[in-house]
């Protein structure tokens, strides 16, 4: 499994010194925000909805294993496998047999965060069997051996030059000029992968406990080709991912497009139930990954973060993705929840710095279709990193030490507070803070000006309202 990038604050300011990504985020997201508020407006009971679906979800994971043996032995009676996976290498592992016993050469696949996550392309290259991604955003990252910067749009941080380029030099071709070029060329090159492939690998949005149903959602086509071209179609699924009852997709299938696109409804909703044919030409496997999500169902602060659906929302909304992107994050769950599910999933070690990436400004609670309470466990992960020294730097750690001892000594504050207006006053020009060396000052002054203080301090005019 892949580490990410221990300096998070060195990634962050390569993204904030990038003209290019800081123009294709403010154009991605703004478009996400505004193409959802309008889907949203014709949703009377929408809060409602979110409501509803947020019980779904509590009722689901607090009776996880009840729904996963119901689900277990609907895909069984329709004539599919299922393999319980505990680790990410578990998964690639199963897969990697399976194809080598089938005598797979080629896997189509469509877009996926679950093998994503567990970083299934780079195992079946080492394995010998190649991976094709179908999802055109998924293509391009695949193409550039790049992560997603986004769980709905990897790709929303290439130019339509960059994607040209990427085109002339890996498919060896003259360079497209236009968009309207970019889509037609990777389909041609991508219809031939899917009539050749042996196996296709895809995800699921939801997996319908009394029918066995993997529910699988779409604007492409590529889900409907890699799951009923190839004779072997393996769904990698999260244990999460499970909902109880057919009519609860009434309710998912309305926030989930609106949430993540800005649709009413995506082009295609698949419901696949086994193999396409009962006969032992056709198979169907389902692949029910724990990979640390057990982990996260036992602890009561964190078990709300298994109820997200994957849609997007809260990246859109939140000023910290918006500045910095996903690659920032430096792992494939970027934005509020993969500050919440890296931590997890990885260790606190490896993702424990990302929990300070957020302003707790609450846009993502709000934004999210299941109203998860993302400050909460944001806050929760901060406590958890504070404990385990783990982070943050030990500058950062005795800074805040030393402000602790002085909030509890209320003439200390005040005298500390004096020193630090009549300081910051000497370094403002025309009352604003410009870049400064400083250490405390440093890093917010190299992107933006900050205001000086003026005139007495809020204790001051307080002391002095009471004394009328």
């Amino acid at each position: 499994m892949g580490l990410p990038n221990p300096d998070l604050t060195q990634r962050s300011h390569a993204a904030l010194e990038n003209d290019v990504l800081q123009g294709a985020l403010k154009r991605a997201t703004d478009t996400f925000i505004e193409k959802r508020r309008e889907a949203i407006t014709s949703v009377t009971d929408w809060e409602a909805l979110r409501q509803r679906a947020h019980l779904v979800k509590e009722h689901t994971i607090n009776h996880l294993d009840y729904y996963l043996e119901q689900l277990v032995e609907r895909v069984e009676a329709r004539g599919g496998k299922v393999y319980w996976a505990r680790t990410g290498d578990d998964v690639n592992n199963h897969i990697i047999e399976l194809a080598k016993k089938r005598g797979v050469k080629s896997v189509v696949k469509s877009k996926s965060m679950a093998t994503e996550e567990i970083e299934l392309n780079h195992a079946l290259e080492a394995a010998g069997i190649r991976p094709i991604e179908t999802d055109l955003g998924e293509y391009i990252i695949q193409l550039a051996d790049e992560k997603p910067t986004h769980i709905i749009a990897p790709a929303i941080h290439k130019t339509r030059e960059q994607i040209s380029d990427l085109f002339a030099e890996k498919l060896r071709e003259a360079r497209p000029n236009e968009v309207a070029e970019l889509t037609p060329r990777a389909r041609r090159r991508l219809r031939d992968e899917f009539l050749s492939a042996e196996m296709g690998i895809t995800g699921a949005n939801f997996a319908v406990a009394e029918s066995g149903t993997i529910v699988l959602v779409e604007n492409e086509g590529n889900i409907r080709l890699s799951t009923q071209v190839p004779k072997i179609h393996v769904a990698v699924v999260g244990i999460e991912k499970v909902i109880p009852r057919f009519e609860d997709l009434s309710v998912f299938l309305r926030l989930l497009p609106r949430s993540g696109t800005g649709q009413k409804q995506t082009a295609y909703v698949s419901f696949l139930q086994g193999p396409r044919k009962l006969d032992d030409e056709f198979e169907f496997h389902l692949v029910l990954m724990d990979n640390g999500r057990t982990r996260t169902l036992a602890d009561e602060q964190m078990r709300e973060s298994l109820y997200c659906i994957r849609c997007g929302a809260c990246l859109n909304v939140c000023p910290v993705y918006q500045k910095i992107g996903g690659q920032a994050y430096g792992w494939i769950y970027p934005g509020p929840i993969g500050a919440v599910i890296s931590p997890q999933l990885q260790s606190l070690k490896q993702s424990g710095d990302l929990p300070f990436a957020s302003s707790l400004c609450g846009a993502c609670r709000d934004a999210c279709p299941v109203a998860i309470n993302l400050p909460d466990m944001l806050l929760a992960l901060r406590a958890k990193a504070k404990e385990s020294n783990v982070g943050r730097k030990p500058s950062e750690r005795a800074a805040m030490r030393a402000f602790s001892f002085v909030t509890r000594h209320p003439k200390l504050f005040g005298a500390a507070g004096k020193i630090a207006r009549r300081f910051a006053r000497l370094l403002a020009k025309d009352d604003r803070i410009r870049q400064t060396s400083l250490p405390a000052l440093a890093d917010w002054t190299h992107y933006r000006d900050l205001a000086a203080p003026r005139g007495a301090s809020f204790r001051e005019r307080w002391k002095k309202e009471l004394d009328k």
